[in-house]
């Protein structure tokens, strides 16, 4: 088992979901097979405008033969492993690049060996890159009740990074989880409630908005951005509970069981539609609406 760097970009030609499985062809097979049971970091290329650099992480939990392309295969990553960065990491900063395995005998960048798109990686830099991610400089305060900063002093770490000669592994408790997802979620939408269009500040500074599991943890929903939505608190219970939901374009649908249709719609925002993140690959995904619509016996 060993660690690895896996290229995606949203605009990838490969069947990727980098919450469930990875796409790569013959070439990288050994390298990929290297990381199986072993964690992982995913890295947008430089070349992509807006480059997040290293914005993730996941556990590979087996590789397979694509049964839908000849010659390509499928890396399988492992249910509710997948985590966004609080902070993504860029591939280079003031001290140069993070990845040091990709120096040469000069410290040099090795241009080759940085076009990989499946490439080992060390113990150390493994370690250098999830402690940059992880670590929440500018946490956001959940709203009462979610959290509370006792709970978070308490905790110490949030997540354990143990290391041997040639490889490191990674304790993840669900409170880090949870507080990660809120951040990314909440930075996606831009602290504002994509129901209502609200945007609330507490006292301390703190956006006063929840990170909704579209499918919840409980059932199987991923901590990834695509699988959230920033709402606030009344719309938040109402979400939960089937009142309000999205429909694949999303637009905002009032359930018929709803007692008071007319108070929902006055909390919604005005044209019906919800507020989305300005990347693509950060807005709802049409499977995890259509679960909420569907276990949530939500019935328009």
């Amino acid at each position: 088992m060993g660690h690895g760097v896996f290229i995606h970009r949203s605009d990838s030609i490969y069947d990727d979901s980098p919450a469930e499985r990875y796409q790569f062809p013959l070439q990288y097979l050994r390298r990929v097979e290297a990381c199986v049971g072993d964690w992982i970091v995913y890295l947008e290329p430089r070349k992509v405008r807006g480059t997040r650099g290293y914005f993730a992480m996941a556990k590979v939990e087996r590789v397979v033969p694509d049964p839908t392309a000849t010659g390509m295969y499928l890396a399988l990553i492992e249910p509710q492993s997948y985590l966004d960065f609080a902070n993504p990491v860029p591939f280079s900063d003031a001290s140069g690049v993070v990845e040091r395995g990709l120096l040469n005998e000069l410290g040099r960048v090795s241009q080759g060996r940085a076009i990989w798109a499946v490439r080992p990686l060390s113990a150390d830099d493994f370690n250098r890159i999830v402690a940059r991610g992880l670590n929440e400089s500018e946490p956001l305060l959940p709203r009462t009740g979610e959290f509370s900063p006792s709970s978070l002093r308490d905790e110490q770490p949030p997540f354990e990074l143990e290391q041997s000669r040639d490889r490191a592994s990674i304790t993840l408790t669900r409170a880090i989880r949870d507080r990660v997802f809120r951040q990314v979620v909440l930075r996606a939408y831009d602290e504002r409630c994509a129901i209502s269009g609200l945007k609330l500040i507490n006292g301390m500074g703190r956006a006063e908005v929840a990170a909704a599991h579209i499918r919840p943890v409980e059932a199987n929903g991923p901590d990834i951005v695509s699988n959230g939505i920033a709402l606030s608190g009344t719309v938040h219970w109402m979400f939960d509970r089937g009142l309000i939901s999205l429909s694949d374009d999303l637009r905002i649908l009032i359930s018929r069981k709803a007692n008071d249709p007319d108070s929902i719609r006055a909390l919604i925002n005005k044209d019906g539609c919800a507020r989305l993140p300005r990347r693509p690959s950060e807005r709802p995904h049409p499977a995890f609406l259509k679960w909420h619509r569907e276990n949530f016996d939500f019935k328009p």
